[in-house]
Order: structure tokens, then sequence, then C-alpha cells
């Protein structure tokens, strides 16, 4: 039987994002990734921007545990506490729905429960995902490599922080893949034969 949900989290700058989008293009799936920042603007009010930011980065990089401590309301929970309830509705609702992709936002651990998914992680060489920052957002070497790691810290904090779990860590997904290694094209034809098999 054919898997119908299809997770991809990624390392910024792995083209785990191209990657997506790619697979569900060949495969005919709907394709979550800034369509879930929409619904939960919809759905809050707040705006893409904090969404985006606030969503699937911690609010700090620094000290992990800081984020406990930032703002709470009388019930103890964060306006990320708040964000993470809508996400979580939302990616179960996509699942729902039928044959997806949905890329980070933590959706390989608020759909492990289902036995109809591929959970993918997508990595790099670091020199490959310099090379992309810097072509992608008009970036310097070092500014695309400062880019990279604190988005990917601020991934692994919120990540942590809301699953308990580690991110990018191999047991946490079905498959991991280097799109630097492989290449995208064959990363995309694996994906989609292992969604098909």
């Amino acid at each position: 039987m054919n898997k119908r949900i299809l997770t991809i989290s990624r390392e910024f700058g792995s083209g785990g994002r191209y990657l997506g989008e790619t697979v569900a293009k060949r495969l005919g799936i709907a394709y979550y990734d800034k369509a879930i920042i929409a619904k939960i603007a919809e759905e809050t009010g707040l705006a893409k921007e904090f969404i985006e930011e606030k969503g699937e980065y911690a609010p700090t990089a620094k000290i992990p545990f800081a984020y406990s401590l930032v703002g709470r309301s009388a019930d103890g929970s964060s306006i990320e506490d708040y964000l993470y309830a809508v996400q979580r509705k939302i990616i179960l609702e996509a699942a729902e729905k039928g044959p997806c992709v949905i890329i980070g936002r933590s959706a390989n651990d608020i759909l492990r429960d289902r036995s109809d998914c591929i959970h993918v992680f997508v990595c790099g060489n670091m020199e490959a995902k310099i090379a992309r920052i810097q072509n992608l957002y008009h970036k310097t070497e070092a500014e695309a490599k400062k880019l990279i790691h604190d988005t990917d810290k601020k991934r692994s904090i919120n990540y942590r922080y809301y699953t308990e779990q580690q991110w990018g860590l191999a047991k946490n997904y079905t498959i991991t893949l280097n799109s630097t290694e492989i290449g995208f094209e064959k990363c995309a034809d694996i994906l989609q034969q292992l969604y098909q098999a």
C-alpha cells in the first residue's frame, strides 16, 4: 500500500523545501509549507512574518533552557505554545485530508503515531549549503555560514522543547538523505520510489 504522507525536516540550505515541492509535484499530491503559515495566520489573526519566525524557531539560540522563560500568560502558556498548538492542529487536519508532503514544523513528531507516513531528514555538506544560501539570498560566505548556523540552532531548540527529541537524529526519521552527496534528482527518485513501494 502506498504511503499517504511525507514529512520533510531539513538543515537550512540543504534544499529540503525544494526537494519536497519536487516530490509532491511528481506524485501529484498536496504540498504544505507556506500554506500552513497562512492557515495559522487565518486562525489566529497574527501576522504571517511573526508566525514564520515564532512557529519553527526558538526565541533564542544562545541558551536552550531560556525557551521556557519567555513571557507566559496566567495559565503558563506562551505565544509560542499557542502557535505550536494551532500548528499541530493544522498539520493533523492536513494529514486527514489526504496524501501530502509537509515541510518542517515538527510534523514528523506530530504524526509519529501514524503508520502511513515517511519521515525524511535532509542534510548537506556545509560548503554546498553555504554556496546555495549565498546564491539564493545574496549573502557573503560569512553571512551565509552564520545564517545556516543560527537557523539550524533555533530549529533544533524549538524541536527539542516541543518534542523532547533530538532534531536530526536518525532514529526519529524513516530516512536521512545528504542532498550534496546524492543530488536533488536522485533524492527525489529515492523518495518517490519509497513512497510508491
